[in-house]
């Protein structure tokens, strides 16, 4: 539980970075200008200060510590978006954590933390984002290594002392692909950190409980969105060895995250 609840912070660590970083560079008439409710914000920074405070004093003298983060936002819009990002990654990393944690008191204070991260990334994606403030009626949970190679990106080094969590990144997936996707639809997928060689590998879908395969041919780094997907909104995606159950250990690269626009966007 502590290995859990220091991963737990270290993700709070980065979103307290994330939306402090903002609002101390970014003021009312820029947000105002931008179409966007500072005030919001200012809200949701509290929150994951308050996250970072409550875990510190949970775990003691055991506590991970803040790292150096470097985020891609240059503008009011761009980390109203990027906060979209996060908020829906931390509610994955909460809910794909649950099933570990063995004290009852913990799993409830991260259920708190969980249900809180759901309001703010539902809150962030249709009030400033005007998006949907949800993607189908299932949440979709992340494991371990999935959620640290989400954030890996913008953590540029970290105290020497920290303790060690057992996590690892895959190598980063992109696409070429613009805008949403539909089901039937080609996909471009690649990563500069492997080499699909020989072998058939597979790319996997997850959404909510749900998890769907594809082939991926490696000669045009291309797959097929499954027909079978069709809710609409947040997908992640990773390329895997296996054509079934998908795990850290035959993961190859990924995930990413994806905007699927259903069947009939229309």
């Amino acid at each position: 539980d502590v290995q859990i609840l220091n991963y737990a912070l270290t993700l709070e660590h980065l979103e307290n970075a994330f939306y402090s970083g903002a609002l101390a560079q970014f003021d009312d008439a820029a947000f105002s200008n931008a179409g966007l409710d500072r005030n919001l914000f200012c809200q949701i920074s509290a929150h994951e200060a308050a996250h970072v405070q409550f875990l510190t004093t949970a775990l003691g003298d055991q506590a991970t510590q803040p790292c150096q983060y470097s985020f891609p936002y240059t503008d009011p819009t761009s980390f109203s978006a990027l906060s979209a990002v996060l908020e829906g990654v931390g509610v994955s990393a909460y809910l794909g954590a649950a099933q570990f944690i063995q004290n009852k008191d913990y799993l409830t204070a991260a259920g708190a933390i969980l249900t809180t991260e759901s309001r703010h990334s539902a809150w962030v994606s249709s009030s400033e984002n005007h998006m949907e403030p949800w993607s189908g009626p299932l949440d979709t949970p992340l494991s371990f290594d999935d959620v640290y190679s989400l954030a890996a990106p913008f953590i540029k080094s970290c105290p020497s002392t920290n303790p060690a969590l057992p996590v690892k990144a895959f190598p980063a997936l992109t696409t070429t692909t613009t805008g949403s996707v539909k089901a039937g639809d080609k996909l471009c997928l690649s990563s500069p950190g492997w080499n699909a060689g020989s072998s058939q590998l597979f790319v996997a879908f997850f959404s909510g409980l749900s998890t769907y395969i594809s082939a991926y041919d490696a000669s045009e780094n291309s797959t097929m969105v499954p027909s079978e997907l069709t809710t609409e909104g947040t997908v992640y995606a990773v390329i895997t060895s296996v054509n079934g159950t998908v795990t850290d250990d035959n993961t190859v690269a990924g995930p990413i995250i994806l905007s699927i626009a259903g069947s009939n966007p229309n």
